[in-house]
């Protein structure tokens, strides 16, 4: 064991300079920036902070769960406020059709042609209020969105803008009329984040701000980065370097939840329905380098990874019915699964 991790410091102490001295201090700079402009507006909240980072560094897509008034709407505004970006929100409803957010053909009775009017995905950034209420038809058009970064509208194929983040919101205590996305959509969500109450201190927080005017919904922080700032971390997190050992622990991490009992045992095993798939892997390896680049690291550390665990994980592991009546969640078996299989 010592050799062994003698020898991945070595590896990652040859590796340090690949991004170079100057590259790692911009993308710091301006990670540095936009997380204290986001803290100006958005009380506490670190890990949606840090998962709306992590998903736009790694060009991915964030699923939120919380119920209402939790500071979705306006750490995404303030997010794209905060890089200069266009911002969009689409209320989801029942009635909501694919044309209303990808776009649609409008006929020129002056003219007698038709004009493309795009919908409002195509922005930098994209709040999809309460997802599971559109339609399956609706949520599949998003869903492709997302995935294709492009949509097609009248036969002609418009490409959706970059940065393209999409952050979109589920509420757990209201189901009545809703429509479950399927798991092999939520599968397309680089991570899922929980969003939690507030302490009470930063509830009393919360009320300072609004006295102060902050929380307005006219009050706006000023940009301090641009869309090149954004394409400069995008691409430099690709650069970041990630051992052998740590690809290697993340397939293991992902393959021991499609394999399970002989890991967690039996009983614990067969809660599991289905394990995560290969979107899993490329997950923990995009949204690991992300977080080391947040951190200031030009590499992946096992402790990034672990990090990650529940926000990768916890809509890829899908449970039985016998979990939920046991009262057994996905991050339980997640935590099984990552003291199952060693760090390297």
């Amino acid at each position: 064991m010592t050799s062994h991790t003698s020898s991945f410091a070595d590896r990652v102490k040859a590796r340090i300079g690949d991004i170079g001295r100057s590259d790692l201090s911009r993308a710091t700079k301006i990670i540095s920036a936009v997380s204290a402009a986001y803290s100006a507006k958005v009380v506490g909240q670190e890990r949606l902070r840090t998962s709306l980072l992590v998903a736009l560094v790694a060009d991915g897509h964030v699923l939120l769960e919380s119920v209402p008034g939790l500071a979705k709407t306006t750490a995404a505004s303030t997010l794209a406020d905060t890089v200069k970006a266009q911002f969009k929100r689409i209320q989801c409803t029942p009635d909501v059709l694919p044309s209303d957010i990808t776009g649609s053909q409008i006929y020129d009775a002056a003219n007698g042609t038709f004009r493309t009017v795009l919908g409002p995905v195509h922005a930098n950034f994209v709040l999809l209020d309460e997802i599971n209420r559109s339609s399956a038809k609706t949520q599949s058009a998003m869903l492709e969105a997302m995935q294709e970064r492009q949509t097609t509208i009248g036969g002609e194929v418009f490409p959706l803008p970059k940065p393209f983040l999409v952050i979109a919101t589920q509420n757990p205590i209201e189901q009545e009329g809703t429509y479950e996305l399927p798991e092999a959509q939520m599968d397309r969500f680089l991570l899922k984040e929980i969003v939690d109450y507030p302490s009470p201190a930063e509830e009393l927080q919360i009320l300072e701000r609004v006295d102060s005017g902050v929380l307005d919904a006219t009050h706006h922080v000023s940009a301090t980065v641009d869309l090149d700032d954004i394409a400069f971390l995008q691409g430099i997190a690709g650069r970041v370097y990630v051992d052998d050992a740590i690809r290697n622990y993340i397939v293991q991490l992902v393959y021991v939840t499609r394999n399970p009992a002989p890991y967690i045992g039996e009983q614990r095993g067969r809660l599991i329905k289905y394990g995560a798939s290969p979107r899993a892997t490329i997950a923990f390896l995009r949204a690991a380098r992300a977080l080391a680049l947040i951190d200031g690291r030009q590499h992946v550390t096992p402790d990034d990874v672990h990090a990650l665990r529940h926000v990768v994980l916890r809509h890829r592991v899908l449970l039985t019915f016998e979990a939920d009546a046991e009262g057994v969640r996905s991050e339980d078996i997640i935590d099984d699964v990552f003291g199952a299989v060693p760090a390297p």
